[in-house]
């Protein structure tokens, strides 16, 4: 089977991780032991076996195998989640997610017509994350991947709000990924349910902060995509925008119809079930779905392309669920190295054009302004940070 198609949602895990050498007692740091045979190791975290994982995670020929069995062309490659780090303390998260970033830059450099990396950044401390993610983008990354919540916190709270400044600047793809989320005491049943019932609901909350916090409307070119389909915010959505009609307040702070901000964000496809995954397309559009498999995990989609084929799709449909639609959710920065910018360019343009297709021109009007407004003193505070840093 040969196909364009991109799987944008793919994780790496180091074959090896240096041991630990900081000064706050290693608590967390992650190391690599040996499993049941010389395809496998453990992730070891405090001395228990968080997961174990395949050579795929880091041997090039064996990804690129089950990739070429896959149907799929690239990978976008992400740490695995747990590689974050955001709860380590700052100068051994850095040292940690570089070791990581550099295992990414490996495998991209050493085939780059098949991975598209996206690094991590500490979010524990934003303005730390900012600098690295300029660093990451001067190094040929595409973007960074990022947990749905920061120690607890919402990504819609402000204090991120230095990093998403930097964030939409640089033009980098975000990823996010469903993360530590809550109520783990609620789930009854067999261990391992949490990855099937609270991720799509943690996933839902994120999106929904992104949007009820402000975040999306300060910075409307902000480049997201969201694992799982987006979790249950599809679901969520039509309430969400009732909520916008009736409260003066919602309104005011969402600063555009919350269906108009889920229409400019990017979700995988990896939902297991073609009925949800039409859903998906009815409810946000069929620009803004990317293939995404979770691969090599256990939980990964086998055959992601077959899952496109069953919805009966037309052909230039199909080329945006394979391809386009994770073309443009790639970097600018990335995009006009490969020469690709002028499909940037025109797909941007119809977006803002499909955006407010629905309002009054004047009002139109009104918001490109504030929102153009917006950016740019952005702009010029994250400038300012940087130049007083240096």
């Amino acid at each position: 089977m040969t196909t364009q198609a991109i799987d944008i949602h793919t994780h790496i895990v180091p074959a090896d991780i240096p041991a630990y050498a900081g000064k706050h007692g290693g608590a967390h740091w992650p190391q690599m032991a040996p499993a049941h045979d010389c395809h496998h190791k453990c992730v070891m975290i405090d001395g228990k076996n968080f997961r174990t994982v395949t050579d795929e995670c880091w041997d090039i020929e064996r990804r690129l195998e089950v990739m070429a069995r896959m149907g799929i062309a690239r990978q976008v490659l992400s740490p695995m989640p747990e590689l974050l780090s955001y709860w380590l303390p700052l100068d051994d998260a850095l040292a940690l997610i570089r070791h990581v970033n550099g295992t990414i830059a490996d495998m991209a450099a050493r085939a780059p017509d098949r991975f598209i990396g996206l690094g991590a950044v500490p979010m524990q401390d934003p303005d730390v994350a900012a600098r690295e993610l300029e660093r990451l983008m001067k190094d040929g990354f595409a973007g960074v991947e990022l947990g749905s919540n920061i120690n607890g916190a919402a990504l819609g709270d402000p204090r991120f709000e230095v990093f998403f400044a930097a964030a939409e600047e640089l033009g980098a793809a975000v990823f996010v990924h469903a993360l530590h989320p809550p109520g783990k005491e609620r789930i009854v049943g067999p261990a391992g349910l949490m990855t099937f019932i609270g991720f799509p609901l943690e996933t839902a909350y994120t999106i929904a902060s992104l949007i009820t916090g402000g975040t999306l409307t300060r910075h409307p070119k902000l480049r997201l995509a969201f694992s799982h389909g987006g979790g249950a915010f599809a679901s969520i959505l039509p309430r969400l925008e009732h909520g916008w009609k009736i409260k003066p307040d919602f309104a005011e702070r969402m600063g555009a119809p919350p269906h108009e901000h889920a229409r400019r964000l990017y979700y995988d496809t990896l939902v297991y079930d073609a009925p949800t995954l039409g859903h998906l397309i009815n409810t946000f559009g069929v620009k803004q779905l990317c293939i995404g498999t979770d691969f090599p995990f256990e939980v990964y989609e086998h055959h992601p392309v077959d899952a496109v084929a069953a919805l009966n799709l037309s052909a230039g449909e199909v080329q945006l669920l394979h391809h386009d639609n994770a073309d443009m959710l790639r970097s600018k920065v990335w995009r006009r190295a490969s020469g690709d910018d002028h499909f940037y360019a025109a797909h941007e343009e119809h977006r803002w054009h499909s955006y407010h297709r629905d309002s009054d021109v004047r009002a139109v009007q009104r918001d490109i302004l504030r929102l153009a407004g917006v950016a740019e003193i952005e702009s010029h505070r994250l400038t300012n940070r940087y130049q007083r840093r240096t």
